[in-house]
């Protein structure tokens, strides 16, 4: 986030209103310091970014998805996210079946498996999220 934020280091630290010495304290937790949790959300605030929400998801076994904005969308783009999530279903079996020929996964394939279905979660979330906006009448359910 530090290296994401315009003018890095220096511009991070006056950003969060510490020195550069007291931001590299708490990121190296030396000195018996630490980044809070708020100083870590200030920081992916400032940078633009959402690196601590997906390292959070991750170190809790799952992923982190921005879910499109708030905005008017139309049926055109629900379709093509539909169709999205038909080439990635498609992209799973073609591997599935390649990867299971020898009886075996291993880590590579393992790995490249738990990519695609990834995906294929982000993209049922995108597809939701598209659909409640489209034809949900409030949408604050």
């Amino acid at each position: 986030m530090i290296k994401a934020f315009p003018g890095g280091w220096d511009a991070m630290a006056g950003a969060l209103g510490m020195s550069r010495d007291g931001l590299e304290n708490r990121i190296y937790e030396r000195k018996g310091q630490s980044v809070l949790v708020e100083t870590a959300l200030q920081m992916q605030q400032f940078s633009s970014t959402t690196h601590f929400a997906e390292a959070v998801a991750q170190l809790s076994g799952g992923l982190f998805m921005k879910l499109p904005e708030q905005s008017k969308h139309d049926r055109d783009e629900l379709l093509a996210k539909f169709n999205e999530l038909y080439s990635k279903l498609g992209d799973l079996s073609t591997k599935f079946r390649e990867y299971v020929k020898d009886e075996e996964i291993d880590k590579r394939e393992r790995q490249d498996l738990t990519n695609v279905g990834q995906n294929i979660h982000r993209t049922v979330e995108e597809l939701l999220a598209l659909t409640f906006q489209i034809y949900c009448r409030d949408q604050n359910d």
